[in-house]
């Protein structure tokens, strides 16, 4: 297992952190014992195999060379040197370089499999090192021949056991390193492991038996909690078997909604490859493995009551009762071991955290009756698919044959406007308080929402100040809306559909396809979408285009086509109210707050429903009309520019336009009323020319000519006409304006 000689403890994959460590590696001579009369016609003397290590101090824990049965081995000779060397014939040219030997010859080679049960001498204890086979040797790096410390390896143990099992051999386990890290073995004895490489080296050097040795970065494993690096070594720890229920995980995974969607990959594969899970570990205090031993003669003890009597104290008093009473005071009555003792003692080891923490949807969910197994959402960083993820599938489907949740959603790391992680030392980090104090809590929701969250998110002053633009665009169109519902009372003003303008119907046809987007993004947690689909929705369909088109309509007039306008605003601004409440929610409120009411409506805009798209939806026909209404619009616009460049206008009230059209435009833009037409341009005045003429657009069929309008500036709609002072009591009011005043 994972151990952590600080912290003397084992640990959990989950804990582990790499880091680059530099490290002396050593390539190192095994003298041939026994060549089980192979290879009678060579001098067994001059004989050796030579492995490669980077974890020196594990060789005095040495019992096994592990070599590849499929791959070739070559007894090499190099010039100058009455030595013969075992190694794996594709590595033997890198090897013989780093050892300095420019020269070498290849004497013989044989399969990896020809060597199996050979002997060589361990270069500085009295022991021997058995040869054996494993599939996992690899030509990527090394000798071919892999130095194999049962103690201080997964794949060691793993192999070593195998070959004891089959009777071949007693290899055992030997692992001379304690748990503070010190070795253990009669040549090192009381060395700390780090230490005792420097001293293993030279002892190689003396001795003769080190062949080279080279200084390289690898990525090597640390503790979570204390940074140190770790060791692996075999100690008696509770396992859980994954390969049990790997099969069932793996296809619980199915039924589970990913965000993102490779997540479910990135499952399977870690469920996979993992066999065994060590759920014990060596830490004063913990939720306690509840096992107990027999003084007299050691074995553990476990039973459906034994188990039963800690469950029921620990729902009494809680886990701290494992640590309050004697083993005697715990175990119930009547519990005698196989030996026929009834004297115990308490396991000393702590539960995994891991195992802990992923029991929680049994602890916290199926014991609370407003809460649902299995949960909605698990919700982490991308780190739990090997930690909390993980633990809590593998004990869900353990113990009920199905995932603990129904959907996972897991995100990146905030990290500075460079990209880089925040710290403290380095002065990079940003505080939330700080961001509200400028700009209010909304403004972090609002980041978060506009985030790829699956990534590593930036953040920085910079970004917050350009994210409160945004902000206020959609604030300012609310506001906007609010002003011109001033008395508004949606009881008693709404007009019924067929009341409303084209263009009204097209703002709701807008609102329609946002309500429909973010219900999309809403739906698979793509708040992204949502804060895009909201922010082009203010900016480009309403402050740009419909509120633009409809300052005329709510400033100056007082009938039935103000409150068309108005009708439609209101319907938009709840709609869209609604769905920035769960981004937005102070702002949300604040919006719902000012907003006229109905009777069905809530004091509070996060208790109302979700806007359900459909009600606003307009046909194909219908948008494609006004999808070619804006282009003619954009058109226009372009000259009026060049107008105001040419100074024959400033604001574009001021300018008339002529539309010269072939037939197909001409019957789209004759289908809008004259003055409305010249609203949607923001003029003064449009008329329409069937036959070419204007400056050409890229509107097939469309030309467009602009000049000053004739006629005089009304003060109050600052629209030209002809028919300024033709009521008495106004002598600068246009007729329309004039009749609304008298209104």
């Amino acid at each position: 297992v994972y151990w952590c000689p600080h912290d003397e403890t084992a640990l959990a994959e989950a804990e582990i952190e790499y880091q680059d460590d530099p490290c002396t590696t050593v390539y190192v001579k095994f003298p041939m014992h026994d060549d089980l009369g192979k290879l009678p016609h060579l001098d067994k003397s001059k004989l050796s195999f030579v492995i490669w290590t980077t974890t020196i101090w594990t060789l005095p824990g040495n019992l096994a060379i592990a070599l590849n049965p499929a791959e070739s081995y070559a007894v090499v000779k190099p010039e100058g040197r009455d030595e013969l060397y075992i190694m794996a014939e594709a590595l033997t040219e890198k090897v013989m370089g780093i050892g300095g030997f420019d020269r070498y010859e290849i004497v013989e080679t044989h399969p990896g499999a020809f060597f199996e049960n050979m002997l060589a001498s361990h270069p500085f204890l009295p022991k021997t090192s058995r040869l054996v086979l494993a599939d996992y040797v690899t030509m990527d790096s090394g000798t071919g021949c892999v130095h194999t410390a049962p103690g201080f390896g997964a794949e060691d143990f793993q192999i070593c056991q195998q070959y004891d099992k089959a009777g071949l051999t007693h290899i055992g386990v030997p692992v001379p390193v304690n748990a503070k890290g010190v070795m253990t073995d009669e040549r090192y004895n009381g060395q700390f492991y780090a230490k005792g490489n420097d001293m293993v080296v030279a002892d190689l050097e003396a001795e003769g038996f080190l062949l080279a040795k080279e200084n390289i970065t690898h990525s090597y494993p640390h503790c979570w909690r204390c940074k140190h690096p770790i060791i692996y070594r075999a100690t008696e720890q509770w396992f859980c078997s994954v390969d049990a229920i790997k099969d069932a995980a793996v296809k619980a995974c199915d039924s589970i909604q990913w965000k993102p969607e490779w997540g479910k990959e990135r499952m399977t594969s870690m469920i996979t490859e993992r066999n065994d899970w060590c759920i014990s570990r060596q830490r004063v205090w913990g939720v306690p493995i509840p096992v107990f031993y027999c003084k007299k003669c050691g074995k553990y003890h476990i039973t459906d009551a034994s188990i039963k009597a800690v469950s029921d104290l620990f729902r009494k008093e809680g886990s701290d009762a494992w640590y309050k009473y004697d083993a005697n005071e715990i175990m119930p009555k009547g519990e005698v071991c196989e030996c026929g003792a009834s004297d115990w003692e308490k396991d000393p080891d702590i539960m995994d955290v891991w195992f802990d923490s992923g029991s929680t949807w049994s602890a916290v969910c199926r014991e609370r009756p407003e809460l649902t197994y299995p949960v909605d959402m698990y919700m982490e960083g991308a780190d739990q698919f090997r930690g909390w993820f993980q633990s809590s599938l593998l004990t869900s489907v353990a113990s009920k044959g199905c995932a603990p949740y129904k959907s996972v959603l897991c995100h990146g790391w905030v990290v500075d406007e460079q990209g880089k992680q925040m710290h403290k030392s380095a002065g990079n980090g940003v505080e939330p308080s700080e961001i509200i104090k400028d700009y209010g809590a909304d403004i972090i929701r609002l980041w978060v929402a506009s985030s790829d969250y699956t990534v590593d998110v930036r953040a920085g002053k910079n970004i917050f100040k350009q994210l409160s633009e945004a902000y206020r665009k959609i604030r300012n169109t609310a506001r906007f809306i609010l002003g011109n519902l001033d008395g508004f009372d949606p009881n008693t003003d709404c007009v019924a559909d067929d009341q409303l303008q084209d263009i009204d119907r097209w703002a709701l046809a807008a609102l329609d396809d946002l309500i429909v987007n973010t219900n999309a993004g809403y739906a698979v947690y793509d708040f992204n979408k949502v804060y895009h689909a909201v922010y082009n929705f203010c900016v480009v369909a309403m402050s740009n285009f419909y509120l633009d088109v409809t300052k005329d309509r709510l400033y100056c007039t007082n009938g039935t086509g103000r409150k068309a306008a108005q009708t439609a605003m209101y319907k938009i601004l709840v709609a869209l109210d609604k769905i920035i409440a769960p981004i937005l929610c102070f702002t949300s409120q604040e919006i719902w707050d000012f907003l006229p009411k109905t009777e069905a409506m809530n004091k509070y805009v996060v208790f109302e429903d979700m806007p359900k798209a459909g009600q606003y939806a307009a046909d194909d026909a219908f948008k494609a009309k006004w999808a070619q209404l804006i282009a003619v619009r954009d058109e226009v616009k372009k000259v009026l520019e060049q107008a105001r460049a040419d100074k024959q206008i400033g604001a574009s009230l001021e300018a008339s336009v002529t539309l010269y059209c072939n037939d197909a435009v001409y019957d789209l833009l004759n289908s809008i009323p004259m003055d409305e037409l010249a609203d949607l341009m923001i003029v003064s005045h449009v008329e329409l020319v069937k036959g070419e003429g204007g400056a050409a657009s890229a509107v097939e069929g469309l030309g467009v000519a602009a000049a000053h309008a004739t006629g005089d500036k009304c003060e109050r709609c600052w629209k030209y006409s002809a028919d300024i002072g033709t009521h008495s009591a106004h002598p600068t009011l246009c007729a329309r304006c004039a009749a609304v005043v008298e209104g």
